[in-house]
């Protein structure tokens, strides 16, 4: 079957006639936003024009032999307003033998970047939501478009509008005589102007889709000139406010490639499958231009699968189709479909990314081949679909959301094109090593925010199963979304439109794109509206727009609360539109990501969410040498005004792509596997499996006994590959009975790969889940036989000398002021009470109240000194009050330069007061007793414990507790209870901007240790700790990690309770209440052991 549509020759000249061009450009093109360019082709799926069906097997541009890639080195000149710039560089024999050569794909503002901290070609510039010329909030603002005067300490005060000019040369090889040859820039940051060998071609703006223009009569045999000058900021800026670094210039590939007169200039490929998923077919619209017009021409398509995860088609094709082309006028196109048929396809999903690869030629009426394309595809179905509650897995029902008929979650993040070295011009290298470490994640599924991606990110999409969300390249946060808003403007809606459209057209192939985004963040109106009507005429996929649910298929929002995720998956929200996807949430922003696991229980608990995009993917810095040290540079950095700091910095990953600790958890959250215990001794597992298609044979499952933190034996779990999806087995723990013994006891349970994927090798943990087993007498408080207690000095003031120990204590402050084994010192400062700790991006909601109560700077006083000794122990207590001796402010958080500011006419009123009971055993061991509380139970306080300040060498630490990466009351759950080995310096994660880190919660023992002495310390109950090379008020003020000081003390923190981490850095809100403390009455105690001794318990003091 297939059908005509033939397009008439009129709708085509725009971008096919010569006459169109005018001799040069008006100069104004880049200030219009109705004229959104010139002479571009109209946007396609990308293909290229292989000599042979053998050839195209290879799907990728490099192996065309009719495409040149003209990446590499461009002469270059840089200018900071456009008064400046070369006005006649593209005339070919203009001298660029002075200019600077630089490297393209490529972001002039990274690339200008010294070694001494210069900057060459301007500054990269930070800002979230504004534009970075002047603007106002206010309706017609654009109308004063880029160059109006800012004040005088913008960065584009100076840089009005930086112009880049490029060149360089290319030969036009002898087999491509008498062909047409085409110029593809895939993305061009905001604006550029185009001639070849002197001859003006035209204009593009939408710096994130591809610009293609037809250039076969201004080509020439022998040497060739390409000229490329490039706006800065342009009307099209306007629609590009995105949360990242602007950054100009070539940023993507660029490609000259030739074609037959008569070529295929599309192909839309759509595939069906019936609803059992039986069937399948692929539906193929072929646009086919033609210069000198054709006749009795045909279309030959070929079906061939590919092996998972594999380029390498099959040799023969599974389906082959020829067709009779309807004649093609000179100077047009047409376009013509048909269906390929096919039994039994093998299905893509994020799962089991099947894929096919198509071949189409195109042959002539001699049966000549005159071309042959090819793309991957695959069969995949997705719909939004009104599902009855018996049909329903949870019985609740309604609007839900089904790839290939089923309900898929979205384990998602959001991803911006980012690498530290270039900026935005990511490598093909960066792209795959993103999607490994997202698939090693359980990371299912890509917003690519705010904007379309380049082509090899859809083809990794494609290759090892990603769910994407593609946007259109629309983002004008600057007019926030009143009466100013872009999206209202009759000037602005072909561009609404035409970026939207450039989008699907060019992504639509692919069948990783299971819904489209019209945009980010750029208000409500109707320019919307007509974007998302074309849009849905073009293609049939679920539409998103979160700035107004009314113009699209589903509904979504950003930084929803827990609490409102909790009601909303209920199904019964009137107000809003089901199925739900989160756009963004979790903000990823330094030490981040709590409470994941309670958006997801929510989520995991029906169909009416479809699933979430964490913000975002990694963090967005730049390499800087500034001041002698390579930083990792955020806003304000580059003396870039304004700016928005650290805001950039957002990621599941480190800007080098070293994972964050939040990704950890997010890989737990994220697994598709949910295991638990069905008694007190886990005899019986229950394993579920949250796929959707596949079962769980790609796994072996190894369980673990771990006693006091220390493996006892291990078993493999049989059967588990026979798990269906949506299904659940229970299995027979074989640790039972005799082996769980006194201790504490846990199995572990870990879904290894069992044979090497692309991610990961063999024997990859997967998935994993910790169960705690029922214990007996864990930690019994025991007599543990000290003598008793000889006291060679003894003090009024409480010093204490003992078997080659000494301890001072100060009656003043109630603190152990210095102690020493053996003649070397053990503390470097007072042990004291510790309330404080360096605020993170997510704890701005107690900034306020934690430096308005001078947590940070409080002044210690002690009364009822009391001093007694028995036979057993010398035993101190006192009543220690701590308060600030004014308020202070935490000033420029988010900024390059942040400082806290003393308020000494602002009194600080809260009071901490600690009764502090302290117990000397002979050895030199000390108990610490604590009991702790505030004049204000309402104030929040960031941590709850006892700070001790010991010599740097103590830099190892072993502990039996959570880990091994950091964790906190709200990210615990991908941290396993068991013994780790770590050294201090790696404990203090290297945060874009440095603060609290290094938490472990649940810990039973901790020991610390340096070359001479080893502290062992433990609890009867579990308590959390962190010990860094760094105090909290040096992590406070340092802006990047390579500010900080040489270490001179490690910073053992031992705590009662640590406030949780929440997300209120970006919209979420702080912890939940449980996970907050407050300066309520609380106790708790612990033990010192100054020596290599690993007795259980504690000794009695009577």
């Amino acid at each position: 079957m297939k059908s005509h549509a033939l397009t008439a020759l009129l709708l085509w000249v725009a971008f096919f006639s010569k006459a169109a061009v005018p001799a040069g450009p008006a100069g104004n093109e880049w200030e219009n936003p109705q004229l959104t360019g010139m002479n571009k082709l109209a946007p396609a799926a990308p293909l290229w024009p292989f000599a042979s069906q053998q050839e195209a097997m290879a799907v990728m541009p490099e192996a065309c032999s009719f495409v040149k890639n003209l990446d590499g080195k461009w002469a270059f000149s840089w200018v900071n307003i456009p008064d400046k710039r070369p006005v006649d560089f593209y005339n070919p024999n203009f001298d660029a033998s002075g200019w600077d050569s630089i490297a393209v794909p490529g972001n002039w503002n990274v690339q200008g970047l010294g070694e001494d901290g210069s900057m060459r070609y301007g500054k990269p510039i930070y800002v979230n939501q504004k534009v970075i010329f002047r603007h106002q909030v206010k309706p017609d603002d654009w109308r004063g478009g880029v160059m109006r005067t800012p004040p005088e300490n913008w960065t584009t005060y100076k840089d009005r509008n930086e112009v880049g000019s490029y060149r360089r040369s290319f030969t036009i090889p002898d087999n491509w005589n008498g062909r047409r040859v085409f110029l593809r820039f895939d993305g061009v940051d905001s604006f550029f102007y185009l001639w070849i060998n002197g001859h003006y071609i035209g204009f593009s703006k939408n710096s994130r889709n591809a610009a293609c223009f037809d250039v076969t009569d201004y080509v020439r045999k022998g040497e060739n000139v390409v000229a490329v000058e490039v706006y800065r900021n342009s009307d099209g800026s306007f629609l590009e406010a995105q949360d990242m670094f602007r950054l100009p210039g070539i940023f993507r590939s660029v490609w000259l490639y030739s074609t037959p007169q008569t070529y295929l200039r599309d192909l839309q490929v759509r595939p069906l499958i019936s609803e059992r998923n039986n069937r399948g077919s692929m539906s193929i619209a072929a646009t086919v231009n033609s210069a000198n017009g054709a006749k009795g021409y045909r279309l030959r398509c070929a079906l061939f699968p590919l092996k998972l995860y594999s380029d390498a088609p099959a040799s023969r094709a599974v389906v082959e189709k020829e067709y009779l082309l309807p004649p093609v006028k000179k100077g047009a196109e047409i376009t013509d479909s048909i269906t390929l048929d096919l039994k039994n396809p093998l299905l893509w999903s994020a799962e089991q990314p099947n894929r096919y690869l198509l071949t189409v030629s195109l042959i002539d009426g001699n049966n000549n081949a005159l071309e042959t394309t090819s793309l991957f595809t695959g069969f995949r179905s997705v719909e939004i679909k009104q599902v009855a509650p018996e049909e329903d897995e949870f019985g609740i029902g309604g609007r839900q959301l089904l790839v290939n008929g089923k309900p898929v979650k979205l384990r998602g993040v959001n991803r911006h094109e980012t690498d530290p070295a270039v900026g935005h011009a990511v490598s093909r290298e960066r792209m795959l090593k993103d999607v490994m470490l997202m698939k090693r994640a359980n990371i299912n599924h890509v917003r690519n925010s705010h904007y379309p991606d380049d082509p090899y990110w859809y083809y990794l999409a494609d290759k090892y199963g990603l769910y994407l969300m593609d946007e259109a390249n629309i983002e004008s946060h600057e007019y926030y979304y009143g009466k100013a808003s872009l999206s209202h403007v009759p000037e602005f809606r072909k561009a609404h439109v035409d970026r939207v459209m450039d989008m699907a057209r060019s992504n639509a192939n692919h069948p990783s794109v299971i819904l489209w985004s019209l945009g980010n963040e750029a208000g409500p109106g109707e320019n919307f509206k007509a974007a998302y009507d074309a849009l849905k005429a073009f293609d049939d996929r679920p539409i998103n727009y979160e700035r107004n649910n009314d113009y699209a298929d589903f509904g979504s929002c950003q930084y929803p609360s827990i609490a409102w995720v909790q009601e909303a998956v209920k199904g019964n929200m009137a107000d809003i539109k089901y199925p739900f996807h989160i756009n963004e949430y979790a903000h990823s922003m330094g030490n981040a990501v709590g409470n994941l696991v309670d958006y997801w229980n929510a989520m995991e608990s029906n169909n009416n969410f479809m699933g979430a995009a964490i913000w975002d993917w990694v963090d967005q810095g730049i390499y800087y040498n500034k001041n002698g040290k390579r930083i990792i540079a955020y806003g304000g950095d580059f003396g870039d005004f304004p700016n928005d700091g650290q805001f950039v910095m957002n990621g599941l990953m480190l800007a080098d792509l070293s994972p964050k600790p939040q990704y950890f958890e997010t890989k737990h959250v994220y697994q598709p596997v949910q295991v638990r215990a069905l008694d007190s001794l886990a005899s019986r597992i229950e394993i579920f499996n949250r796929n959707y298609f596949l079962p769980l044979e790609d796994y072996r499952c190894r369980i673990t006994l771990v006693r006091d933190g220390n493996p006892v034996d291990t078993a493999i779990i049989e059967g588990i590959g026979e798990i269906a999806p949506r299904s659940q087995k229970v299995f027979h723990n074989p640790f039972v009975g005799s082996q769980i013994s006194y201790g504490e006891n846990f199995i572990n349970v870990e879904f290894q790969l069992n044979e090497n994927k692309p991610w990961a090798e063999a024997g990859y943990v997967q998935m994993a889940e910790q169960l705690p087993v029922y214990c007996k007498n864990y930690n019994e408080v025991k007599d543990i036989g000290l003598s008793k207690l000889k006291v060679d000095k003894y003090s009024v003031q409480g010093d204490i000398e003992g078997d080659k120990f000494k301890i001072d204590f100060d009656p003043q402050t109630g603190l152990i002021s210095k102690w020493s084994l053996g003649g070397e010192d053990i503390i470097s400062a007072p042990i004291e009470p510790d309330v404080f700790r360096a605020l993170g991006n997510n704890d701005n909601w107690m900034y306020e109240p934690v430096y308005g109560a001078g947590l940070h700077n409080l002044k210690f006083k002690a009364s009822n000194w009391k001093v007694q000794k028995d036979d057993y122990c010398a035993k101190y207590s006192c009543t220690v009050l701590g308060q600030a001796p004014n308020k202070a402010e935490l000033r420029d958080a988010y900024s390059n330069h942040p400082w806290v500011k003393e308020l000494p006419d602002s009194a600080a009123t809260f009071v901490l007061q600690a009764k502090l009971k302290y117990i000397v055993y002979k050895t030199g061991e000390v108990y610490i007793g604590v009991e702790m509380s505030g004049n204000d139970t309402t104030q929040i306080l960031p941590r709850l414990g006892m700070l001790m300040q010991l010599p740097p060498d103590f830099n190892v630490v072993d502990y039996y507790g959570r880990g091994p990466w950091e964790n906190y009351p709200d990210r615990k759950t991908g941290s396993f209870i068991g013994s780790y080995r770590t050294s201090v310096a790696s404990e203090e994660v290297r945060y874009a901007k440095p603060q609290h880190t290094g938490n472990h919660e649940d810990t039973r023992k901790l020991v610390i240790f340096n070359d001479k002495l080893m502290l062992d310390i433990r609890s009867l109950t579990p308590f959390s700790f962190a010990a860094l090379p760094h105090s909290e008020y040096e992590l406070t003020v340092a802006p990047h990690p390579e500010d900080l000081p040489a270490s001179s003390a490690t910073y053992l923190h031992i705590n009662k309770a640590v406030t949780g981490l929440g997300g209120n850095s970006c919209g979420q809100g702080g912890p939940l209440p449980a996970d907050c403390v407050r300066a309520v009455p609380q106790s708790f105690g612990f033990k010192i052991i100054p020596s290599k001794r690993y007795e259980i318990g504690f000794a009695t003091c009577k």
